[in-house]
Formats: structure tokens, C-alpha cells, sequence
């Protein structure tokens, strides 16, 4: 079933999304649960080969956001090495509490037949839903990779397997600033065109 919609303002929705960092975040601001639950919804909307849906999800909010800092910071610190950073370990520990939610992202690992790789690609286009619902609502937001993302220890805190992958956090608040103009280089640049 299609749905009538103005492309001008889908273009818009997609050319004028930008992440918007945890600095740039209202101090305080709260978005309620019932908005976050419908970005999730839009997110579970996402196309998935042989409709696996491997995205999954952990929302941290109110004292999660501090339960989350602490496990992070702790298994950082745990498993960092001689790569450590006191910067770092402390960036962990408060930039959380600055966020009104941050969604930690999963991939499931559902069809083991099916490529990894597809599976974390129906992962992305679930976040990609999820930022263009988040600049809908007027929200900041952005997908975070870095921390203890990658760090094998850490999938069991999200309820992640051994098959499964964490793939980052999106961090979400109100912006209180402008966000400025994107770049972006000609899509002429990128293109192949076989006629």
C-alpha cells in the first residue's frame, strides 16, 4: 500500500539531518518515553534479508543512564590496557548523564545461513530509520562507535550472544544549538551510470 507524501519534504528530512553531539544537548530536557518508543517502532520498520530483524535494542534513561556510565567506564578501565586514557575513562563515566536516553545497538545474529554482514546492514538501516525519526521530532542525536562498542566482554551487559555484535550507542537529547549546514561532495562523483 503507498501513501501519498511530498518528496520535497522527505528531501528535506533527509538533507537537513545531522548528529548532534552530547555538548550540544540541552542540559536537563527529558524526552518522553512515548516518542522514543515510536522511534524504535519506525527503527523496527527497517528492511532485513529474509526478514530476520536483527536489530535489538537497550534503552538506558533516568538512573540507567548511570548504571550504563558505571559499566562502561569499569570495563574500560578493566580491559583498556596500556592504551588507557584518564580523558577517556572520564568521558565514559559523565557524558552519559548528559543524554536523556541512549539506545545501545545490537545485532542478533537470527539466520546463520544468511552473511554476517547483511545482518549488521539491516542493523544500519534501523538506525538510519531511527535518526531521520529522531530529526522529525525535532531531536538531536547520533550513533557512537567508539568506548568499549567493539569490546567482546561488553555484549552480555545488552543481552548480546557470542554470535551477536554491539555496534554502538545512539545517543539522543534536545539540541540547544543550531546545528549548521551539511557537505556534501556531487553525487555525479559517486555514480556509475550503465545505459
Amino acid at each position: 500500500m503507498l501513501f501519498p507524501l511530498d518528496p520535497q519534504q522527505v528531501n528535506d528530512l533527509i538533507r537537513t539531518r545531522r548528529s548532534v553531539f552530547v555538548a550540544q544537548f540541552e542540559p536537563g530536557k527529558t524526552i518522553p518515553d512515548d516518542i522514543i518508543w515510536q522511534l524504535l517502532e519506525n527503527a523496527n520498520w527497517a528492511p532485513s534479508h529474509k526478514r530476520t530483524e536483527s536489530w535489538r535494542f537497550t534503552v538506558f534513561t533516568g538512573a540507567g543512564l548511570q548504571k550504563l556510565a558505571d559499566f562502561q567506564a569499569a570495563l574500560y578501565k578493566e580491559t583498556a590496557g596500556a592504551k588507557f586514557s584518564e580523558g577517556k575513562y572520564e568521558k565514559l563515566r559523565e557524558s552519559p548523564a548528559q543524554c536523556s536516553h541512549i539506545i545501545a545497538i545490537g545485532m542478533k545474529r537470527v539466520d546463520q545461513g544468511l552473511p554476517e554482514i547483511e545482518e549488521i546492514e539491516a542493523v544500519a538501516c534501523a538506525v538510519q530509520n531511527l535518526a531521520l525519526s529522531a530529526h522529525a521530532y525535532g531531536l538531536g542525536g547520533f550513533w557512537s562507535t567508539g568506548g568499549i562498542t567493539y569490546t567482546e566482554a561488553a555484549k552480555a551487559f545488552f543481552g548480546l550472544g557470542p554470535d551477536d555484535k554491539l555496534l554502538g550507542f545512539f545517543n539522543l537529547g534536545y539540541p540547544r544549538t543550531t546545528v549548521p549546514d551539511g557537505k556534501r561532495s556531487p553525487i555525479q562523483e559517486k555514480v556509475q551510470w550503465v545505459a
